[in-house]
């Protein structure tokens, strides 16, 4: 297989080549390295949310601020996703293995610049399913991309080299992944923070520049709560 890299890749264009933020971590428990961190509790199971009842539940520019800009939902790829160098992800698939291929029942999602970086974006999407689905869907892409610190990524003539992270999440929700994924290629370097958590029949996910995910984090769960 031909191995390459394209340069001055940014984030924009990482994102479009691999569907980043459908993508996220797990927190790993100290009973088993596969599982993620579980609430004390989880409310009973109630009616799955439309997709358009989740656009509503996701951050604008109104709860994000002026220094944010929505950006265009980027085309899908052409090109098939390979993955090379980590047999969990292989057999997956690369759309699974990239979060092109989620198959819960209901989604939407919201992406945006932050003013002053073209590097520094954010971004939230939103599943509704039941909670078992939503968490073992979720958890056999995370679970995977854990298992392989260091790995690449190919989509047409690119190729990303991969490595992920264990990082700490929040206590919050009834079920919690967080990890840091680097990325790079043609010389650039970019390292994106991806936080999910689950509350009840909804699945948060935000990812992003690292400081941008954990200022916006308890934001985008409130308008999760409290939207109608």
């Amino acid at each position: 297989m031909r191995r390459s890299t394209t340069t001055g890749l940014g984030l924009s264009a990482l994102c479009t080549v691999l569907a980043l933020t459908g993508c996220a971590g797990h927190d790993e428990s100290a009973d088993s390295p596969a599982s993620a961190h579980r609430g004390a509790s989880t409310p009973a199971a109630s009616a799955l949310l439309s997709s358009a009842q989740l656009n509503q539940r996701l951050l604008n520019e109104s709860d994000l601020g002026a220094d944010y800009t929505r950006k265009l939902e980027a085309p899908r790829h052409n090109d098939d996703v390979t993955v090379i160098g980590c047999p969990a992800l292989e057999k997956l698939g690369g759309d699974t293995a990239t979060g092109s291929g989620l198959t819960f029942a209901r989604k939407a999602k919201a992406s945006f610049t932050y003013t002053g970086s073209s590097t520094s974006e954010v971004s939230e999407e939103l599943y509704s399913d039941t909670a078992s689905k939503l968490s073992t869907g979720i958890g056999k892409v995370f679970d995977a991309m854990l298992s392989c610190p260091s790995y690449q990524v190919a989509s047409g003539s690119t190729v990303v080299d991969m490595a992920t992270q264990k990082s700490a999440a929040p206590d919050l929700g009834d079920e919690q992944w967080s990890q840091l994924l680097t990325f790079s290629a043609g010389g650039q370097r970019s390292v994106v923070k991806q936080t999910a958590i689950r509350i009840g029949n909804i699945l948060v996910i935000v990812s992003g520049s690292p400081g941008l995910v954990d200022a916006h984090l308890d934001d985008a769960l409130a308008k999760v709560r409290t939207a109608r």
